[in-house]
């Protein structure tokens, strides 16, 4: 699970649409359901296609066991460099809900809230 969320840090500043989401389940819900697994998809390709720049560094990441689930906190910097989310650059909190499809962990959730 933590491999997966490196992933996504990683896809996300190649601006890799596919790779940002490749981690997510597809009934993935984000900030209580505002942004899908398709949204986010969107959001990464416009980035992509305007040709900005998504800066992200991961803190370090907490892991909770509930039951069959794992609860993954950490923090996010997100660095300017983009039109597209200027007003989004800062650290956020985030709080991902994880649980086993097959041999893989998929987050279904997450909720982020903006520290700075």
């Amino acid at each position: 699970m933590r491999e997966a969320i490196a992933s996504a840090q990683h896809a996300a500043e190649e601006a890799d649409a596919s790779g940002v989401v490749e981690p997510l389940g597809e009934d993935f819900g984000g900030n209580q359901g505002s942004l899908g697994r398709q949204d986010i998809a969107n959001l990464v390709r416009l980035a992509r296609l305007r040709g900005e720049r998504i800066g992200a560094t991961l803190g370090p990441i907490s892991v909770e066991r509930r039951g069959e689930r794992l609860v993954a906190d950490f923090t996010v910097t997100l660095t300017q460099g983009s039109r597209l989310l200027p007003d989004a650059a800062g650290i956020y909190q985030v709080t991902s809900a994880w649980r086993r499809e097959g041999s893989e962990w998929r987050c279904y959730s997450a909720t982020w809230k903006r520290q700075l």
